[in-house]
């Protein structure tokens, strides 16, 4: 390969310096003889002594006067004819030839090498432009852009000489691992399902988010199956030139023929199987015609038993259905956020071979990392022997890894940023109201750590981290969740009478939970009353078994003396007002009568959802707006049921700080001074305020302690993205401070 590459640098370095003789050779005459004189010009001067020498070339004559430069430059030529003797020209004119004084004649005669370097200076321009044509056809054919071969396919046959990934290699995702290495085995031991006469899959779809490890387990089936396996990414079948992709697929798929049995990868494969007839070029588009080649070939009329197609993507709600049937892709293998088990078994993975200090548990890791994917994790242990090198360690310390934690989720400490005073006693007391409410709540997760280091455009941050994994979220998990994220907006009215934009991302929070609650969960009261029509209701109110009445529009919530409650509807002759005076003008007990902001008592019903975003298949991506699947009368209900919920989380927060406002003093201060809390030492402190006496709530640094990278005296731990797994919706549960 180097030789080749010494070889046509070679060719191009000859080709310029002969370029540079032609242009040489073109632009010499220009630098020899200023003018041409007739020849009788010449005898002439040559008769009145003028000339010194006459050199003949051929048909050509330089002729050097007398007196001329040593440099030559007063010469000049002439030119005679094919029969014509300039020796006889001259003696005829009585020319005195030869030295001392007469004109010297010089003869200069042309060799064969001399004529045919002549005929050579004539082609040379042809041959080095045509050359230079040639070179570049060729680096253009050999070069990435492929421009003279756009329908050849660009997929790279994994090379079995370079070190390969293999499933041990892959980790926290088992079940994936189970669904591949039965497509490996029907390749390598075919006969053993044969016999039971299976049929070989003949395409895997990989699902899942960004990091799970889709391409990975893509090179390890590559690394275990021992048989040609290409791979190329979606988003090479297609170009600016039209029948290009259809032109690699089957390319690509003939090589497949010609390597069976083998296995096919594409990355990305949403970039060309998105859904028909969603372009702005109806069914007529480039891509959609790549497409439709690449259906055919993997399940046409012609099938092709002996080849594999796995493919990987994170939006298979927007690939095609006829690319998503059996007999294309039957198997739909799905790649999860890894759980606390798998997440330690990704970290062993990566964490093999570097040295690790003693101290260091995979367990404690795993379980401050819920939410984590696979390429997270890696990065994680990456950061965490960054961290340990730009220290100078020789090992990785479980403080470095802490480190890496944190920035990976918020980035890295900003030292430099000067808070005032002022300002950083109002974040001490805005994340101090996170956890305090935390703390105070039965359904909040635990805290974790509280921080007012500056990270990222962060100015705070408190962490919760859940006890386990959690798959499934309850209404009062969700209730409590919200009332922490305000805790810190209350903290900031009790303490300071004051509030600031640090709570910004916190009312988005509590606004988005509110929100997917009654709108996607159907976390909302729906209560059936027994009917009571209004004539009755008048008489039981005149016989004072009625105590209150509310009024939801036309709807009226009727509450017996006994506490019991019906439902009633007005009619178009029934007034309140006269209702009630009529009551107090017979001397009868009064109905308290309540208005209510609703208009209707049932609000909004049964549990059901209330509108979805709108996917548009041909950008991918949501375009901010909702299907409206519900009536516009709704819209009002579903806002009131929406604040119901954040006001009762408000209250939450206002009760849980007020009671505790001592605790949250205490915390606040040593935020001030310590500027990182655990979650631990957060415990142990309001355990020293309920009991006299009680231990150091902030325990001192031991002397063998690894330095730690912000001014923490006390063994932290690191915060974590409290997103549910899975929930793909839940915002962060983090509360920033910005």
């Amino acid at each position: 390969m180097g030789n080749n590459r010494w070889l046509r640098n070679s060719f191009v370095y000859l080709m310029i310096i002969i370029g540079v003789i032609v242009i040489f050779y073109t632009l010499l005459p220009s630098f020899g003889p200023r003018s041409e004189e007739p020849l009788t010009t010449v005898v002439a001067m040559a008769k009145n002594n003028d000339i010194r020498e006459i050199i003949i070339d051929g048909r050509k004559l330089t002729v050097f006067p007398r007196g001329a430069s040593a440099a030559g430059t007063d010469r000049f030529t002439s030119r005679i004819g094919r029969d014509t003797d300039v020796l006889s020209l001259l003696v005829e004119a009585g020319v005195e030839v030869g030295p001392p004084s007469g004109v010297e004649v010089v003869f200069k005669g042309s060799s064969g090498l001399s004529s045919f370097l002549g005929l050579m200076l004539n082609f040379l321009p042809l041959i080095f432009f045509g050359g230079l044509i040639l070179f570049m056809m060729r680096q253009a054919q050999g070069s990435n852009n492929q421009t003279m071969s756009f329908g050849r396919s660009r997929a790279k046959m994994m090379s079995f000489n370079k070190p390969t990934v293999s499933f041990t290699d892959v980790a926290g995702v088992d079940e994936a691992k189970e669904e591949l290495q039965e497509v490996v085995e029907f390749l390598k031991f075919p006969e053993r399902f044969l016999a039971l006469g299976a049929r070989i899959p003949k395409g895997v779809l990989l699902v899942g988010s960004p990091g799970t490890g889709k391409t990975l387990m893509a090179r390890a089936v590559a690394g275990e199956a021992g048989v040609p396996f290409f791979h190329i990414s979606g988003s090479e079948f297609v170009e600016m030139f039209v029948g290009v992709g259809a032109a690699r697929v089957r390319d690509l798929f003939d090589q497949a023929k010609r390597n069976a049995p083998c296995i096919v990868f594409v990355d990305e494969i949403d970039a060309v199987g998105r859904h028909r007839g969603a372009g702005l070029g109806g069914g007529h588009d480039e891509r959609e015609q790549t497409l439709n080649q690449i259906l055919v070939e993997m399940d046409g009329f012609e099938t092709n038993t002996n080849i594999i197609v796995i493919a990987a993507t994170n939006r298979p709600d927007i690939l095609d259905p006829a690319l998503l049937r059996p007999g294309r892709f039957d198997r739909r293998v799905t790649m999860d956020l890894p759980d606390i088990e798998g997440r330690k078994a990704i970290l062993k993975v990566h964490a093999a071979g570097k040295p690790l200090a003693p101290e260091v548990t995979f367990d404690s890791l795993a379980k401050e990392t819920p939410g984590f994917s696979g390429a997270e994790l890696s990065n994680l242990i990456n950061e965490a022997a960054i961290m340990a090198a730009r220290g100078n360690k020789k090992s990785i310390f479980m403080v470095d890894f802490e480190e890496a934690v944190d920035r990976v989720i918020a980035g890295p400490q900003k030292k430099g940023r000067h808070i005032n005073p002022r300002e950083k006693e109002m974040t001490a007391y805005h994340e101090a109201g996170h956890a305090l409410v935390a703390w105070g709540l039965e359904f909040a997760d635990p805290v974790h750590k509280i921080s007012i280091v500056a990270r990222g455009q962060m100015g705070g941050h408190t962490s919760l981290v859940p006890e386990e994994d959690r798959y499934l979220w309850t209404k009062n998990q969700f209730a409590h969740r919200m009332a922490v994220t305000m805790g810190g907006r209350v903290a900031e009215q009790i303490i300071f009478d004051e509030v600031t934009t640090g709570a910004s991302n916190d009312l988005e929070q509590a606004t988005k939970l509110a929100q997917g609650m009654i709108k996607r969960y159907g976390m909302f009261s729906a209560k059936l009353y027994e009917e009571m029509p209004i004539s009755e209701v008048i008489n039981k109110a005149r016989a004072g078994e009625i105590s209150i009445m509310e009024v939801y529009g036309n709807d009226i919530l009727v509450i017996m003396s006994d506490g019991a409650e019906f439902r009633s509807r007005k009619e178009s002759d029934f007034q309140l007002a006269e209702f009630s005076e009529g009551l107090i003008e017979k001397g009868l007990q009064p109905v308290t009568i309540i208005i209510k902001n609703s208009h209707s008592l049932d609000g909004l019903g049964a549990p059901r959802t209330f509108g979805k975003a709108q996917e548009h298949v041909f950008l991918g991506r949501d375009m901010g707006g909702e299907e409206k699947d519900y009536a516009d009368s709704l819209s009002e209900e579903i806002d009131h049921a929406i604040s119901e919920l954040i006001n009762t989380a408000y209250e939450q927060a206002v009760e849980t700080i007020t009671t505790h406002q001592s605790k949250l003093v205490r915390l606040a201060e040593y935020l001030i001074e310590f500027e990182t809390v655990s979650g631990e030492s957060m415990n142990r402190l309001f355990n020293a305020d309920d009991e006299p006496g009680g231990e150091q709530a902030i325990p001192p640094v031991s002397p063998e302690t690894p330095p730690a990278y912000n001014a923490d005296p006390s063994p932290v731990t690191h915060p974590q993205p409290t997103t549910p797994q899975p929930a793909p919706t839940l915002p962060s549960a983090s509360a920033e401070a910005d």
